[in-house]
């Protein structure tokens, strides 16, 4: 029995689910769609789809399974677009980094029958520090010594839960099990507080007071520094995610708000033992946290290499689902 996954979106992390899943194309059709029709190619002839739909609703019509890897600021249009076309028992996963919002929009527009469940798919450490964006950073080990995290609304079925980390580990990643709070909590932390504090630099910096002088001479530490503001996300999809995660954005802007405070009174008062205390305690976390993402010793480990899942599996999964629906 074959599984059609329908991926919409394929920047790096649509595609990379693509490729992720190019080992088992016997088992899985790999449908895909992208707005943006030069990306749609680049991502057929990557392999990371077996076929390309340009038309929105088609690529989900014969969907078991569809992954919106789109920007937040598309997901709910996307979701309009294609809600009458999905059939009966269809399982809907999103890679948006607020799960909240996203599942409110799911449960007022999904169709009786079909769920959702939020992931966040977090990348190979490997790839850390690449500077490509979009279909052509796709990897198929993108995932790899990773985790996915999953989290589902409440009466989520366990087939379907199950289903969700099945389909981590056939991209290469740990499941790990959280609830949407959860998540938003700590998206905010390690994914837009960067992207807030770069734009925060950028506008504290660009066309002010001896720029003009400044562009020359900017270096290393200031486009690794920015670099986050260039995530492929658009401005529209930070805006909406700092706002639709609003109550937890404040709060841990509210801390670096208060450790930048912390270092401005140190250096106002000329207390050099203080500010060295505080860049070495930065740096010592920041290395320690590089060595342990890049050891992953958080991750299952065993003798075959952690656990397996085969696409049989799945394919039992959404009968299950199936049988357990009621029919009208």
């Amino acid at each position: 029995m074959s599984i059609q996954i329908s991926i919409i979106g394929l920047g790096q992390i649509g595609a990379s689910i693509g490729l992720a899943l190019a080992d088992h194309n016997k088992n899985i059709v790999r449908v895909g769609h992208d707005k943006d029709s030069a990306t749609a190619r680049a991502a057929k002839k990557l392999g990371a789809v077996d076929e390309i739909k340009r038309n929105l609703p088609n690529s989900v019509r014969e969907a078991d399974i569809i992954v919106l890897s789109l920007p937040l600021s598309e997901i709910k249009d996307t979701l309009g677009y294609i809600v009458q076309d999905l059939k009966e028992d269809a399982v809907i996963l999103d890679t948006a980094p607020v799960k909240k919002a996203v599942q409110m929009w799911m449960q007022e527009l999904l169709p009786a029958g079909r769920s959702y469940i939020g992931l966040v798919p977090v990348i190979n450490p490997e790839y850390l520090h690449e500077k490509e964006f979009g279909v052509n950073a796709a990897r198929a080990d993108l995932f790899q010594n990773g985790v996915t995290m999953i989290a589902a609304p409440p009466n989520t079925s366990g087939e379907t839960v199950q289903l969700a980390a099945d389909l981590a580990q056939l991209l290469g990643s740990q499941p790990l099990f959280s609830d949407i709070t959860e998540i938003d909590g700590l998206m905010s932390s390690i994914h837009l507080l960067p992207q807030l504090t770069a734009a925060a630099l950028l506008n504290a910096t660009v066309d002010h007071p001896g720029w003009n002088e400044a562009r020359k001479l900017a270096g290393r530490p200031y486009a690794e520094t920015t670099r986050a503001s260039l995530h492929p996300e658009s401005a529209r999809s930070l805006s909406d995610a700092a706002l639709l995660n609003g109550e937890n954005t404040v709060r841990v802007l509210d801390g670096m708000i208060a450790s930048l405070q912390t270092l401005k009174e140190s250096i106002s008062a000329e207390d050099k033992d203080a500010l060295d205390e505080q860049l070495t305690r930065a740096e010592e976390g920041g290395l320690n946290w590089l060595d342990e993402r890049l050891k992953a010793g958080w991750l299952f480990k065993d003798d075959k290499g952690g656990p397996s899942i085969n696409v049989a599996g799945i394919s039992e999964r959404l009968f299950g689902i199936r049988q357990k629906k009621p029919r009208s």
